[in-house]
């Protein structure tokens, strides 16, 4: 992956990492400033930017079924946290280094390298429960206070810092591109500092949200030893470390110690031992605060953790230099003395067949698992996929419209399928994507997946104008504000707009126009002018 960051925010970042962070805090007092620093729905602003910024950056990976397991893990574990009403937005970031952190606004994300060294999804959900404890307990609110304090833009700040984390050994990729070499080399020379002054919390900190956070973990129905487990498994790697790999990320913002392991672990071993009998009294985590495009994981008989094999392979696909790296990774786990390939790793290969065009191989290797997991999602929505990867575009759309007969509220099945239909490019298939994505309409506003496949949709439809809306939407959700700007300032010229039409674009625009004009003042430089339309 190619990061390339603008100088300013580097020196603005750096900056922030100046500000001292030595003293320990405590939970703010009622009134206290760090909780009238920063009005909740501007945090929410800030948070939003940022993660904006981060899709313009390439370093967050937006896919249907990944996003549909970490949202309903997320929210299950938020609806049991402290601040069940906090809303909260998780986003999964595509580099291998094994790191998650929380930012303004209950914006929490999680690398792929986290879910994919993780042994199990309670390892997982231990880490975003400690993230949603910072969170809660004003941890990061209160380090803006900080940085507010020595007016430095906040903005610039929390991307810089994510962008020069993620940016640090990052083992995933490579570029032969001198710049951005020397740019990465400026950026990893800082992250010492940095990694301790701007995303680092004090012991305090750390202590507390261990201390929440496993609470969290026992009440939404995880195993209270998932984040020992977890942070037993970081410092043995810590420990292993040799060869030229770097130090996990996680352990330089979260450093992990024997006495911080044998506490938590006797944390999870006191909360086992009271946890209730399940019945009419005891707790469970709420729906009411979950967005209507989610279910939680574990509302259904399966519970927490069934799909965490099956979502770790994805991401090992996924999160892959490509689908060549993809593929030798997996030979090399199959040569592995010893090793048995698990089910979810054959899924995985065939999702690396499958992108590196070999869709009869994948296939054959999704024919054989669905005899062991008949009607599996995951493996059926791979297996419709190989049909249009083949070219066989009525067995494809077949199969599609037998699992949206069976799945009709399922956003990965719709997603897919409007996908597809979007590459067979004919005025037909354009209408009837129109016809899959409409029921998510109503919640996915915010979604840009949705928005650049509804846009594909509605421009092989005719739908000229309403492409164009999604075409800026989409352009607004992976951080490029002013294109979404002045694709709708377009779209107003034209002669041929109704009223509703009119009057839709004008709101939009009045919405955008804050933003830019907050980006402006924060010092965020104007991406580039290029439509979305890949």
């Amino acid at each position: 992956m190619r990061i390339e960051l603008p100088v300013a925010t580097l020196v603005l970042a750096l900056g922030l990492a100046c500000g001292a962070r030595a003293q320990e805090s405590t939970l703010p007092d009622i009134g206290s400033s760090a909780g009238e620093l920063i009005d909740p729905a501007v945090e929410a602003q800030y948070g939003a930017y940022t993660l904006y910024e981060l899709r313009r950056l390439g370093m967050v990976l937006d896919d249907p079924l990944v996003d549909d397991w970490l949202h309903a893990m997320g929210f299950r574990l938020a609806a049991s946290s402290e601040t069940p009403r906090q809303p909260f937005t998780f986003f999964m970031m595509r580099d291998r280094q094994i790191n998650a952190f929380a930012t303004l606004g209950g914006y929490i994300g999680v690398n792929a390298g986290l879910v994919i060294t993780a042994e199990s999804e309670s390892e997982v959900a231990g880490v975003v429960a400690h993230e949603i404890a910072h969170v809660s307990q004003r941890h990061v609110l209160r380090a803006v206070e900080r940085a507010k304090k020595d007016q430095i833009p906040i903005l610039l700040a929390m991307i810089g810092a994510i962008a020069a984390s993620q940016a640090a050994g990052n083992s995933s990729s490579s570029s032969s591109d001198s710049s951005s070499n020397a740019t990465a080399a400026a950026v990893t020379g800082a992250m010492a500092l940095m990694a301790q002054r701007q995303i680092d919390y004090t012991r305090s900190n750390e202590s507390e949200a261990d201390r929440v956070g496993i609470q969290t973990l026992a009440r939404s129905g995880y195993e209270p030893n998932g984040m020992a487990d977890f942070f037993e498994r970081m410092q043995k790697a810590n420990r292993g470390n040799s060869g030229g790999y770097q130090v996990p990320e996680y352990l330089r913002s979260h450093p992990v110690t024997s006495t911080r392991i044998s506490e938590t672990r006797q944390r999870a071993q006191k909360l086992a031992a009271e946890r209730p009998t399940p019945g009419p009294t005891s707790r469970a985590p709420s729906s009411l605060m979950l967005p209507s495009a989610y279910s939680l994981a574990g509302e259904s008989a399966a519970g927490p953790g069934d799909d965490f094999g099956w979502v770790r392979e994805r991401l090992r696909v996924l999160s892959a230099q490509d689908p060549t790296a993809a593929l030798r990774e997996y030979r090399a786990m199959a040569r592995a003395p010893g090793v048995r390939t698990t089910d979810p790793q054959r899924y995985g290969l065939a999702l690396a067949q499958l992108r590196g065009g070999y869709p009869a191989e994948a296939e054959a290797t999704l024919d054989e698992l669905l005899q062991r997991h008949p009607q599996h999602l995951w493996l059926e929505l791979a297996r419709a996929e190989t049909a249009a990867v083949a070219g066989r575009k009525t067995l494809a759309s077949e199969r599609f419209e037998t699992l949206l007969a069976r799945h009709p509220d399922s956003r990965p099945v719709r997603l897919t399928y409007a996908q597809v239909l979007g590459e067979t490019a004919t005025l037909a298939s354009g209408r009837r994507a129109q016809e899959v994505l409409r029921p998510l309409l109503a919640t996915s506003a915010e979604d840009p997946l949705f928005q650049r496949n509804f846009a594909r949709a509605s421009e092989l439809a005719g739908d000229i104008v309403r492409a164009g809306e999604a075409y800026a939407e989409t352009a607004y959700l992976n951080g490029r504000a002013v294109d979404a700007l002045n694709q709708l300032a377009g779209l107003m010229k034209r002669d041929d707009l109704d009223y509703y039409q009119r009057a839709r674009i004008e709101a939009r625009m009045a919405a955008i126009t804050p933003v830019v004009l907050e980006m402006q003042r924060q010092g965020v430089r104007p991406e580039e002018q290029r439509p979305d339309r890949q």
